[in-house]
């Protein structure tokens, strides 16, 4: 009872002291409760902000470094991924960008979106297309840098590298001195182990809240066969690749394909549905009704943290390409994002915007998406989520801990024990958040993107003109190729 009117009327029914003491701690409790709520939404959005004021100009930044090169290059992203590698241990430009996508593509692809465009409403799709194309002008710069740091790997074979390691060989060459650790990259290493211990945790509590309201499934039978399904995998020493290089073109073929039948059916919509998405971009409604900034932050935020441009999460699988220039790994991961937010996000966005909004209406998160799948698919669109988000969700864990190889064996050096350690670690942080959600664990895990979001973004600024001065060689290189063959075509017609 908070009001003390209230208070005196249950006094007058003489109730109990220690029952009216009890009323009056529930509604502290709650009260606190209410309080700690705003509390953690403000440091949220603190959190969201400190991340876009990062990531947003260094994306700009090296669009205009590299002379928009997500547009002007994106037919050499596509010839990046026919490279060919000579050592069979390691891996090809196309499976590390397997390995990438497994962990860009989530469950933000999914429900994040939803939130997204729930929020922000259609025009938040525009807005996570730019975010889209200025990423891809900093996962060039991170990929590529990785692959001028990589070292061989010993323990997996091929190559292992990330922000660790060029990090790691700044700090080296400024100081003029062989270290065997650099404190910035020790910090940065940590704060990946954390962040996707974090993400263990959010993925296993999402597949089986996702089980349990399509099939009524109890999540510790969910959980359980996800957690063995994942240590058969992980505890091998090379499954992972060969697994990931099997589901996810799968499951993201089988994705884009399934919405292109949902355009397909709702063809006569698209007109009004594109119409919407930049008409509330910019629209004046929005800008008048005070949603523009609502619609900017959310397709912004979405796109950011979709594609992970920046966090220094993917450089760790553009690393481990064998390939003949660095600028292709780069090209690579530029494609990487764009898969992730053009392509998957906007997938999402389609079905949810080709819905009827009398089905959606007063829904959110999963619940709003399965509704809009049962509109277009009925049962079996239900089904269908559920399923692509267990494939979504196993795909990323096994991605992260592809990306945990390279800062384990920074930090511990080059042993099978500190590698299995952290395997089971993760292991056991997926058991437990499919049976229960630990907050303080998925606040860590945010504390650790934010960490390596900040280090990396810094390094970037720093050593991103080795990018660029390997993007130049690359281009004239090509240039003086297509020179060449030019001039031989114009012989062979002179003879």
């Amino acid at each position: 009872l908070k009001g003390s009117e209230d208070r005196k009327m249950w006094e007058s029914l003489e109730l109990p002291r220690d029952l009216l003491n009890g009323f009056d701690q529930n509604a502290d409790s709650d009260m606190d409760n209410e309080v700690q709520a705003e509390v953690v939404s403000d440091g949220d959005e603190e959190f969201v902000g400190m991340l876009i004021i990062l990531l947003i100009p260094t994306g700009i930044y090296f669009t205009v470094r590299t002379r928009l090169l997500p547009i002007r290059m994106f037919p050499d992203m596509i010839k990046a991924l026919t490279g060919k590698k000579e050592n069979k241990d390691s891996l090809s430009t196309f499976q590390t960008l397997i390995v990438s996508t497994a962990t860009r593509v989530g469950m933000g692809n999914l429900v994040g979106v939803v939130a997204a465009i729930s929020v922000g409403g259609a025009g938040a799709v525009f807005w996570m297309w730019i975010t889209a194309i200025i990423g891809s002008s900093t996962a060039f710069v991170e990929a590529t840098l990785a692959q001028l740091h990589k070292e061989p790997d010993p323990l997996y074979s091929g190559y292992r590298g990330g922000p660790a390691y060029y990090i790691h060989h700044y700090f080296e060459d400024k100081s003029g001195k062989k270290k065997k650790h650099v404190i910035i990259a020790v910090l940065f290493a940590i704060s990946g182990l954390i962040c996707w211990c974090g993400i263990s945790q959010v993925i296993s509590n999402s597949v089986t809240s996702s089980f349990e309201n399509a099939f009524g499934v109890p999540p510790i039978y969910t959980t359980i066969i996800l957690v063995a399904v994942a240590a058969v995998i992980v505890l091998r020493k090379n499954a992972t690749v060969k697994v990931l290089d099997i589901v996810v073109p799968i499951m993201a073929v089988c994705y884009f394909a399934i919405t292109i039948f949902i355009i397909i059916k709702n063809i006569g919509m698209m007109p009004s549905v594109f119409s919407r998405i930049f008409e509330e971009a910019f629209g004046i409604r929005q800008v008048a009704a005070g949603g523009f900034g609502a619609v900017l932050m959310n397709g912004v935020k979405r796109g950011l943290f979709s594609n992970e441009a920046g966090s220094g999460s993917a450089p760790c699988a553009a690393a481990a390409a064998e390939c003949d220039t660095p600028v292709k790994a780069g090209l690579t991961q530029a494609l990487g994002v764009f898969i992730d937010t053009i392509v998957i996000c906007s997938c999402t966005a389609m079905i949810m915007l080709t819905a009827p909004e009398n089905i959606v209406a007063g829904k959110e998160g999963m619940d709003l998406l399965q509704s809009a799948m049962r509109y277009h698919l009925g049962d079996f669109g239900v089904i269908f989520i559920a399923v692509t988000l267990f494939l979504f969700s196993f795909s990323t864990f096994l991605g992260i801990l592809f990306y945990a190889r390279s800062n384990v064996a920074y930090l511990f050096g080059d042993n099978w024990i500190s590698q299995t350690m952290y395997k089971v670690l993760a292991l056991v942080m997926l058991f437990v958040g499919g049976i229960a959600a630990y907050t303080f664990v998925w606040d860590l895990g945010d504390v650790g993107i934010g960490l390596m979001t900040i280090f990396n973004t810094g390094i970037l600024y720093l050593m991103g003109g080795q990018a660029i001065k390997e993007l130049r060689v690359f281009e004239e290189s090509n240039k003086a190729q297509s020179n060449s063959q030019c001039s031989q075509q114009g012989d062979n017609v002179t003879q």
